[in-house]
């Protein structure tokens, strides 16, 4: 039993000190509606939640994703449609004591001369970096496990003048921790960033009765990248079925596609 109290209270420590550290307090996606010669105030919210001082340095990066769940941070003019020239931050390196809060002020100079319309975005990266101090070991490998923040900033323009072009790049039905689930990869190829929500209306192949409606959770799309939208059809009894899958964003632009669609037992 003692040999139990002490594993619990040293698994209690290891959990507190991993999760004891740098966080973000005001969000990861910073948005504002930009016009040209213009200039945008942020800032960044910062909480060193650990007792030990903490270091953070503070650059900006373009970034993507696929509907695969490869994220790609690159250096900046990667993306074509990169804002990073146009924000500066205050500082790139900050010192935070033990349960300090701080915050770092950033701002957005938008260009004057006219720019496409749509949405222009890089990211923020915040990163604590730990001192360099000597080590007595000899031997072996040491690792350090660092949390890095990625915030968003986006700046959109004219997006009156932009639309959405939303493509359904694949759909699976997979089983996913024990529930059959729709895996929609839907991908942005237009020019602005939206937010789209992915649904499915299931018939019987035979009859054309409707056997339900089943959406995903919303998710932020920027241009050229894609996510899968994931749909729990776990209520659906085996069976081929028809089906109609939609996505639509907040603005209410829908595009639709018909499937033949097969849910298994197994």
């Amino acid at each position: 039993m003692t040999k139990r109290i002490l594993l619990l209270i040293t698994l209690v420590l290891q959990f507190s000190f991993l999760h004891a550290g740098i966080v973000i307090l005001n969000g990861l996606t910073h948005s504002y509606q930009i016009e040209n010669g213009k200039i945008y105030k942020g800032k960044i919210s910062i909480e060193n939640t650990g007792n030990s001082p903490r270091n953070v340095k503070l650059f900006l990066q373009d970034f993507g994703y696929q509907a695969d769940g490869t994220m790609h941070y690159t250096a900046l003019h990667t993306n074509k449609r990169t804002n990073g020239d146009w924000i500066k931050l205050n500082t790139n390196l900050v010192t935070l004591k033990g349960k300090e809060k701080t915050e770092v002020f950033y701002e957005i100079t938008v260009p004057s001369q006219p720019i496409d319309p749509g949405s222009y975005w890089s990211v923020i990266i915040v990163e604590p970096v730990d001192d360099i101090k000597p080590s007595d070991q000899k031997s072996g490998v040491s690792i350090t496990s660092i949390v890095r923040y990625a915030i968003q900033v986006i700046t959109d323009y004219e997006t009156e003048k932009a639309k959405p072009d939303l493509k359904f790049e694949s759909v699976k039905v997979e089983k996913q921790e024990g529930r059959q689930t729709v895996h929609i990869a839907i991908a942005n190829k237009g020019n602005i960033y939206c937010k789209p929500t992915a649904s499915i209306e299931i018939y019987n192949r035979k009859t054309g009765e409707k056997i339900g409606t089943y959406s995903s959770l919303t998710m932020g799309l920027l241009p050229d990248t894609s996510k899968t939208f994931q749909i729990d059809i776990s209520k659906v009894p085996a069976g081929k079925y028809s089906a109609t899958i939609m996505t639509t964003d907040e603005d209410e632009n829908a595009f639709a596609l018909n499937v033949e669609l097969e849910v298994k037992n197994d």
